[in-house]
């Protein structure tokens, strides 16, 4: 049983450095000229200090060797200046591997750190919406994010460190041990306890990096409400400054309170088992200088052993040391990698036309809970919309009337039932024709801080830079009338974040977002999710009877409160509690009294 048990730690341990290879690759891949420079620079550094303490012995040697000779003659002289000639060079070699590996690593730095936020981001684009609605996800991708920049080359680095401190060990070792087996042994074991506390405190400093991905996050997040304009409104009129700011601290506080700890017993151990490594040096000490004193080892002899000694033991240490770091940057890879292998179900639609056309768009039993919830979202809901038909679709907030966008949007699929446009299963559908389909404007739209045609633009990717589309798409949505007084015209930069930006009102925002669902041209359904929710109802009236003159060949889901907007669809489905309690025309819900006929006659005696 022991055994087993033993073998599963070393397998454990072992483990971490699986990613090794990985990062190799990665570097290899990131620029294979400085990784190449790299590694000719560390195999060099490895040799040279063995050669310059063997040169050091010469010298002493030859100095003694002359000074015991007959006079100064340049024969005699000239050998110990040849050595410290050689010494020379051998040193400015040194310090320019030295200073080369400073250079690449710094290059290989940047260059790394823009391939692995590049390889976060494409990750990110493929990640399902219910992932970024995952707060467990979040902070996988907060762990992936941080330091994930650093810590491949730091691995490399290190391990091609290694690799230059097992070669510097093999010539050291080759001159001690014609001293004694025993000073290569002391060597070893002098630096073995120091080792073994480094990867414990490296293990403990991983785990707490893990553990406290949500406070980081909320530490972010409250820099955020502080530091961003579209925050600033309500921060100084609820004057949340200094509880905003006590909470930071608090946050601060608890992160540093745990860093500190941790430090100060890494620091304590670090150095008290350090002691050894003197004890032991200073041992070794000793023992050279008796084996010089009675004539055992020449004065060149005991040099080179003293500084063999003293570089090998530090060459060893640094050893021990970058295994710990690469224990330590493999944990932290690990989390790199589990955020870039986590599964992503490929969508396998490939169908580009349906098999009716006429079909329109149908609802048959769709139900859906989101991730995490017990309480569905939708149950059983059933609607079909005809070619050229508008939708209008009823509701309190957190009814569903949101959810079932994102289900025709395919960005969630239903738990049960099936959606079908044009006679086809919306699952068998190309997910990228499917949604070049599809002209959408949330409530919670995007406000881009770009220029206002590309605000519009992006409406339609592959147009983002058509100006005629902005102006056609910009009259269509409304917009046209307050952009031609914006100091540049389409090409304003909206928003605060850059200079010269022009901040909209709310009205006006709206407006451009439906621009932007004009943006696309080939689109047969329109989706609008409260469009006009900040515009007065004298507008959002203008807008709508505008906006139905415009899409009589498209079918329209609309998400809207004001039900002088709402009777213009052709037909409205009123959602309650995540299912579908009415359906019909204006008339005819007004005639059924209930439901709609409740709410409708409550908002006109508002305005009675």
């Amino acid at each position: 049983m022991k055994i087993k048990k033993k073998r599963n730690a070393l397998r454990q341990s072992l483990a971490v450095f699986r990613y090794s290879g990985r990062a190799i690759g990665l570097v290899w891949n990131t620029s294979r000229f400085l990784t190449i420079i790299l590694a000719t620079l560390t195999l060099a550094a490895g040799l040279l200090p063995a050669a310059i303490a063997y040169l050091g012995k010469l010298i002493v040697d030859a100095v003694v060797l002359a000074s015991q000779s007959d006079g100064g003659s340049f024969v005699n002289i000239s050998r110990p200046l040849l050595y410290v000639g050689l010494e020379a060079i051998a040193v400015a070699l040194l310090a320019g591997c030295q200073r080369g590996l400073s250079i690449c690593q710094s290059l290989l730095r940047v260059l790394l750190g823009q391939k692995v936020n590049v390889l976060i981001l494409e990750k990110a684009l493929t990640l399902d919406l219910r992932q970024f609605e995952d707060s467990e996800f979040y902070d996988k991708l907060t762990n992936a994010r941080r330091e994930a920049s650093v810590r491949p080359l730091s691995l490399v680095t290190r391990t091609f460190g290694l690799v230059q401190s097992g070669l510097s060990l093999i010539t050291y070792g080759a001159l001690l041990v014609n001293f004694s087996v025993w000073a290569v042994i002391v060597l070893i074991l002098a630096a073995m306890p120091a080792f073994i506390a480094e990867t414990k405190f490296a293990g403990q400093a991983f785990r707490l990096f893990s553990w406290r991905a949500p406070e980081t996050r909320q530490q972010h997040y409250i820099e955020n409400l502080l530091a961003r304009e579209d925050f600033a409104t309500e921060v100084k009129l609820y004057q949340l400054g200094e509880m905003l700011l006590s909470r930071y601290h608090n946050i601060f506080n608890q992160l540093y309170g745990e860093d500190r700890n941790l430090t100060l017993r890494r620091g304590l151990w670090g150095y008290l088992l350090s002691l050894v490594s003197t004890a032991a040096f200073y041992i070794a000490y000793a023992w050279i200088v008796v084996e010089t004193v009675l004539g055992r080892i020449s004065l060149g002899d005991m040099t080179m052993y003293l500084i063999v000694f003293r570089q090998g033991q530090s060459t060893f240490s640094s050893a021990l040391t970058s295994i710990g770091g690469m224990y330590e940057d493999n944990l932290y890879l690990s989390n790199l990698y589990d955020f870039l292998e986590e599964e992503v179900p490929q969508p396998w639609g490939q169908a580009t036309i349906g098999i009716n056309p006429q079909d329109g768009i149908r609802f048959e039993n769709v139900s859906f809970t989101y991730p995490g919830s017990s309480r569905p979202a939708l149950r059983n809901i059933s609607l079909h919309l005809k070619p050229g038909e508008k939708l209008a679709i009823v509701g309190e907030n957190g009814s569903g009337k949101t959810t079932l966008i994102k289900l025709l949007t395919r960005l969630y699929t239903p738990d049960s039932g099936r959606i079908f446009l044009d006679g086809l299963d919306l699952q068998e559908w190309d997910v990228d024709v499917l949604r070049r389909r599809i002209g959408v404007i949330f409530q919670n739209f995007v406000r881009y801080q770009f220029t206002v045609g590309e605000n519009i633009g992006i409406g339609d990717v592959e147009h983002i830079e058509d100006q005629i589309r902005w102006q056609n798409a910009a009259q269509k949505g409304m917009a046209q009338p307050f952009i031609e007084q914006l100091p540049e015209d389409f090409r304003t930069q909206l928003g605060r974040w850059f200079k010269g930006g022009q901040e909209l009102s709310g009205g006006q925002w709206q407006k451009i977002a439906l621009a932007r669902a004009f943006m696309r041209n080939r689109a047969d359904i329109l989706v609008l999710d409260e469009p006009t929710s900040a515009m007065d109802a004298q507008a959002e009236f203008d807008i709508f009877n505008h906006f139905r003159s415009l899409t009589q060949e498209q079918m329209v889901f609309l998400i809207s409160h004001r039900f002088s907007t709402v009777r213009m669809a052709d037909k409205i489905a009123v959602i309650e509690n995540g299912e579908v309690v009415e359906q019909g025309t204006h008339e005819e819900l007004l005639k059924n009294q209930g439901r709609y006929a409740k709410l409708f006659l409550l908002q006109a005696a508002g305005y009675k």
